[in-house]
């Protein structure tokens, strides 16, 4: 791709993963660049916050299981350069709907990716603490990541590199000046080249778009609440998925339930809530009874290898578009980032380089990198 061979002023509006990573690239690329939160360093509010996430490449969406693929070096790179522990290739398994199964069994044999199906009898003697009801697909390549030491990580090497950055700050509009822009927040305006937006939920809160030719499609806001229950003695889990039998073909993404060991808290567990749409204005951050209750009566039939009598439950958000995938785009000199659609953390590393080719492009008048391919 084609770039600037100039140095640019990069306003980065968001410091969850898509623009911590962002804003690292930049900087490691030698940018002036600025980001701004709107809330503290390392929140909760948005969609990044969290031990850990599941890392896979079991996509039944083959661009994504490509992209996942090529994460793997990049996290590699991103351990060495900050000396932390991010990636955990400990093993990823997919169950439920066939469907799901079989465009997912084809992305491995497409990707040479290794992969084995065993039937439910031989996968609840590998993992005592599941149960199955038909074949599993395991995947050595999967596993997890750690979340808020990744964020921390790309922030600390983004300052390391010179990047200003401005926590509490919410960004509130953007409007042209020239080529290039100026950024408004509830504390002062800053002029830069070009504005990364990887606000998340609250992308659509920014005002100026109109003036960037930028359509954002439909995007719905949805309230999660995975729960961390007890692991029983002696029981240990893979990261997985239970894909939903209802789902639709066409539907890639959309999956029934999750979950993941998060050493010291448990076993992680997300069941799928996706029609709970979410007033941004009227979050509170408290987690329902009834959230507690249905990840409860998951855990009970499918995972016998945790003590549900007990657990602990979080917020978080989903920015959702219609389809599931990823919007990265460029018009003018704004780049968006936004929305992931609740599966973007594993690529965390591999967003940072796009954003910034993006963001250094000198053709920008189309999209160049929204997925699917």
């Amino acid at each position: 791709m084609a770039r600037y061979c100039r140095l640019m002023r990069v306003i980065v509006i968001g410091t969850g993963a898509a623009g911590a990573s962002a804003t690292a690239e930049l900087a490691r690329r030698g940018h002036q660049v600025t980001a701004l939160e709107r809330f503290s360093r390392g929140h909760v509010n948005g969609s990044s916050h969290g031990t850990t996430r599941v890392f896979r490449v079991s996509y039944r969406n083959r661009p994504y299981t490509e992209w996942a693929g090529a994460a793997i070096a990049l996290w590699r790179e991103l351990e060495e350069r900050s000396g932390e522990h991010l990636l955990e290739q400990n093993g990823q398994i997919d169950h439920g709907f066939d469907g799901a199964l079989a465009e997912i069994t084809a992305n491995y044999e497409a990707g040479g990716w290794s992969y084995e199906r065993l039937s439910a009898e031989a996968a609840m003697d590998r993992w005592p603490g599941m149960r199955f009801e038909s074949d599993v697909l395991f995947s050595p390549d999967g596993g997890r990541v750690f979340a808020d030491r990744t964020i921390e990580a790309l922030l600390r090497l983004a300052e390391a590199d010179g990047a200003d950055l401005h926590f509490n700050e919410p960004a509130v509009a953007i409007t042209r000046d020239g080529d290039g822009v100026i950024v408004e927040t509830a504390d002062g305006r800053y002029a830069a080249d070009i504005v990364v937006v990887a606000a998340g939920a609250w992308v659509t809160e920014l005002r100026g778009w109109a003036d960037f030719a930028v359509a954002l499609p439909p995007l719905a806001v949805t309230e999660q609440f995975p729960v961390h229950f007890p692991i029983r003695p002696g029981y240990a889990f893979p990261s997985w998925i239970n894909h939903n039998d209802a789902e639709a073909s066409d539907y890639h993404f959309h999956y029934g339930a999750y979950g993941l060991e998060t050493p010291g808290e448990g076993l992680k567990v997300g069941v799928d809530q996706l029609e709970n749409f979410l007033d941004l204005t009227t979050r509170t951050l408290e987690v329902p009874a009834e959230a507690f209750a249905v990840a409860a009566d998951y855990a009970e039939r499918w995972l016998p290898g945790v003590d549900t009598s007990t657990g602990s439950a979080v917020s978080c958000l989903f920015t959702m578009t219609e389809d599931s995938d990823f919007v990265l785009d460029r018009r003018g000199p704004i780049v968006v980032a936004s929305p992931c659609s609740g599966h973007g953390f594993k690529f965390t590393p591999i967003l940072g380089r796009i954003l910034a080719d993006l963001a250094e492009a000198k053709d920008h008048g189309v999209e160049q990198w929204r997925l699917p391919a």
